[in-house]
């Protein structure tokens, strides 16, 4: 009996090595599956053309230029901490001389993946936000482009840095190019996580509950939004397809979302589906940032949007899959050394 139990533990010893490193086929399956889904993305190369590196550098430095502003305290990156993956973790975002934003602030990471910007995607590229940000009341609150170009122009390096990044042009200080410039830094801004390991064919990269979670963003239909590389940001959709979004947000006044933009009733409360990237450190979340655990923000779109009412379990393992949807802040996201004023402050 003894030695029959001992070729018995033996067989299983050695069943364990030799299949210890193979890959379940149900890992091969969710691969698979996850490859017709999404799309890996990769950290951006080095910019090779000097031009072009001259205008990513030239954005960086205008991304965290506050003195643009009416008030001279809010940059692009007032909205965009690093610390919350480029959020700002308010439900609305605080522009000039403490005005409220009409909706949150979404992750500038990755955003160059998105088909379109802004919650109801009333900007059609970074460029264009970032141009049009200028005269934004609760933005920079610039009374038009002028004004704020002026402001650049005030300050003596800023002429020969455009001069560098907009060689063509023989007033390369305007806002069309601040658009181009900040939109090129904006770009570069790409996050992979150990989720584009999984796509590139590492099945060990998710943890047995992330590729759980996985499995059921799959299934349970998430991903008829929430796809390609953004894991969202390539479509607009209703919020609250099968129930009232605003009833389980406890939203007193609803959001007409793209409506207002298009003046079609046929957009009343859809808005741009948004990308899940980083999405485990960008609370609150929504466009009106009215929910701050992402828990319950799983289980409020399992209902308005798919008509499931969620188990808790369900709940967890999508979170689990999302927080592996956390890339790290890109090296180049932090403020240069500014450029002194014509004073040499």
């Amino acid at each position: 009996m003894r030695s029959s139990t001992f070729f018995i533990a033996f067989l299983c010893a050695l069943f364990v090595v030799a299949t210890a490193g193979a890959e379940s086929p149900n890992a091969k399956t969710l691969l698979e599956d996850a490859k017709r889904n999404f799309q890996p993305i990769v950290a951006p190369s080095a910019v090779g053309d000097p031009m072009a590196a001259a205008r990513v550098e030239l954005g960086r430095r205008l991304f965290f230029e506050n003195r643009v502003s009416m008030d001279g305290n809010v940059s692009c990156a007032h909205c965009h901490l690093p610390e919350k993956q480029a959020s700002d973790g308010l439900p609305k975002a605080i522009g000039v001389f403490g005005k409220e934003n009409p909706r949150n602030a979404p992750s500038i990471f990755n955003a160059a993946l998105n088909f379109k910007q802004h919650w109801r995607g009333d900007r059609e590229s970074l460029e264009d936000q970032a141009e049009k940000s200028l005269l934004g009341p609760a933005s920079f609150g610039n009374p038009d482009q002028t004004t704020a170009m002026g402001k650049l122009k005030a300050i003596p390096a800023y002429a020969g840095a455009f001069a560098k990044a907009f060689p063509d042009d023989k007033d390369p200080i305007n806002s069309k190019n601040w658009g181009v410039a900040v939109g090129a830094f904006e770009r570069t801004l790409l996050t992979p996580s150990k989720f584009d390991a999984f796509l590139a064919g590492d099945a060990s990269a998710l943890t047995s509950q992330e590729q759980a979670g996985l499995r059921k963003f799959i299934d349970l239909g998430c991903v008829s939004c929430h796809n390609g590389a953004g894991v969202g940001g390539n479509s607009f959709q209703k919020f609250g397809v099968v129930s009232d979004y605003w009833k389980e947000t406890s939203v007193t006044t609803p959001d007409k979302g793209r409506a207002d933009v298009t003046k079609n009733d046929a957009d009343l409360y859809v808005f741009k589906v948004a990308s899940l990237r980083n999405v485990a450190r960008t609370a609150p979340y929504f466009h009106d940032g009215s929910v701050n655990d992402l828990n319950k923000a799983v289980k409020i779109m399992g209902k308005t949007q798919l008509g499931d009412d969620l188990s808790d379990k369900d709940a967890a393992d999508i979170v689990a899959f999302l927080g592996a949807l956390t890339g790290p802040v890109p090296a180049n996201y932090s403020p240069p050394e500014p450029y002194p004023d014509a004073q040499g402050k």
